[in-house]
C-alpha cells in the first residue's frame, strides 16, 4: 500500500509539473502585455519597462519559469494583474461558495443517484429501470448553462418561487449584518444564529444547486446500475439466493458493498469536475464563486489569476483521484491483482 501511494504521489506530481509547465508557456504567448496591464492604461513607456523588470518579465523565460515554479512551491500563486492583489487569497474568498454548490451536488450524486442506480437494476427492464436510464442519460447529455437558463425561466421568473440569482436577496444585503467567520455564508449565519439570513442563503442556493448537481446525479446512477448488474450475475450472488437470503439483503448488504469501488471513484471525480465547471453555472445564477472569478479572469485577460485557477483545478482533480484509487485499493481483489 505504501509503495502504491508513492507511485501514485510521483505521478500526482509529474502531472502538476506537465500541468503547471503547460499553463506557462501559454500565457506567454496570449497577445497581451501583462506588464503594460500592470502599469495601468495611461502608463509611460518607462513606467511599463519598470513594471516588466517588477514582474520578472525581462528575465529568460528558463529563469522565469524557475522562479513560477518555486513561487508555486510556496502556494504562492502569482498577483492578479487587475486587482493586484494575491491570486491565492482571492481564491481563497472565491471558493467557500463554489464548495456550497459542490456539497449538494455530493450530496444528490450519493443519496439520489446511488439507490436510483441500486432500483434499476434491481428492476432491469423494466418500468423504473427505464425510467432511471432515461433520467441518467438527458442528465449526462444535457448541457449545464441550458439546464440553469431553463429553472430560471420556470421557477424564477414564471412561477417566482425562487430567486433569479445571487447568494443574498438585496433587501438582506442592505439591512443586516453579514456573518463574517469561516467564509461560508450558510455556516456563519448558523453559527451566529441569524436564521432569516441562513433561509435566505438556503433558498438562492436550490436552483444553482439542482443545476449543478444533475450531472452527477445521473454519472453515479449509471455507473451503479452498471457496476450493479455486473455484480449480480456472479456466482456467489446465485448461492445466495439459492440459500434462501431475502433479495434486499442480497442487494443492499452483498452485491452493492461490491460495486462501491468504482462508484467511489466516480464520485470523487464528479467532485473534481463539478468544483472546475460550474463557472457557466455561476455566471447564470451570478453566483460569487470561482467560475466566476476565472470568467472575470478571462474577459480581462489576467493571466496570473487564469493560471492560478487552472493550477488549482489540476491539484484538486490530481487529490482527487488519489483518494478514489485509495478507496478502490481496500479492495483486497485489488490489491492482490
Amino acid at each position: 500500500m505504501l509503495r502504491f501511494i508513492l507511485r501514485r504521489l510521483i505521478l500526482g506530481g509529474v502531472v502538476m509539473f506537465g500541468v503547471a509547465l503547460v499553463t506557462f508557456f501559454i500565457a506567454r504567448v496570449i497577445p497581451s502585455d501583462p506588464a503594460a496591464k500592470w502599469a495601468g492604461p495611461r502608463a509611460t513607456p518607462e513606467q511599463i519597462a519598470k513594471a516588466r523588470a517588477e514582474l520578472g518579465l525581462d528575465q529568460p523565460l528558463i529563469i522565469q519559469f524557475g522562479t513560477y515554479l518555486l513561487d508555486l512551491a510556496q502556494g504562492n500563486l502569482g498577483y492578479s494583474l487587475r486587482t493586484r492583489r494575491p491570486v491565492a487569497l482571492e481564491l481563497a474568498e472565491s471558493l467557500p461558495a463554489t464548495i456550497e454548490l459542490v456539497l449538494i451536488s455530493t450530496f444528490a450524486a450519493v443519496f439520489i443517484g446511488l439507490p436510483l442506480g441500486v432500483l434499476s437494476a434491481k428492476y432491469k427492464d423494466r418500468l423504473v429501470d427505464h425510467l432511471s436510464r432515461l433520467f441518467s442519460i438527458g442528465a449526462v447529455s444535457l448541457p449545464t448553462f441550458w439546464i440553469g437558463l431553463i429553472l430560471q425561466l420556470l421557477f424564477a421568473r414564471t412561477l417566482q418561487w425562487f430567486p433569479m440569482g445571487g447568494q443574498l436577496s438585496t433587501e438582506i444585503k442592505l439591512t443586516m449584518e453579514i456573518p463574517r467567520i469561516t467564509g461560508f455564508l450558510t455556516l456563519d449565519s448558523l453559527i451566529s444564529g441569524n436564521f432569516v439570513i441562513l433561509l435566505d442563503a438556503l433558498w438562492h442556493l436550490v436552483l444553482p444547486g439542482i443545476t449543478i448537481g444533475v450531472y452527477p446525479v445521473g454519472l453515479v446512477a449509471r455507473m451503479t446500475r452498471s457496476a450493479l448488474l455486473e455484480i449480480l450475475s456472479e456466482d456467489y450472488i446465485t448461492a445466495a439466493r439459492s440459500y434462501g437470503l431475502q433479495e434486499r439483503v442480497i442487494l443492499w448488504s452483498y452485491a452493492l458493498k461490491n460495486s462501491l469501488g468504482p462508484t467511489s471513484t466516480v464520485v470523487a471525480l464528479s467532485i473534481g469536475y463539478t468544483l472546475v465547471n460550474t463557472f457557466l453555472t455561476e455566471t447564470i445564477f451570478t453566483w460569487p464563486g470561482i467560475g466566476s472569478y476565472v470568467a472575470t479572469a478571462v474577459i480581462g485577460l489576467d493571466y496570473p489569476a487564469i493560471m492560478g485557477v487552472t493550477i488549482f483545478s489540476a491539484f484538486s482533480y490530481v487529490v482527487l483521484n488519489l483518494i478514489s484509487d485509495l478507496i478502490v485499493a481496500l479492495d483486497p481483489r485489488v490489491r492482490m491483482s
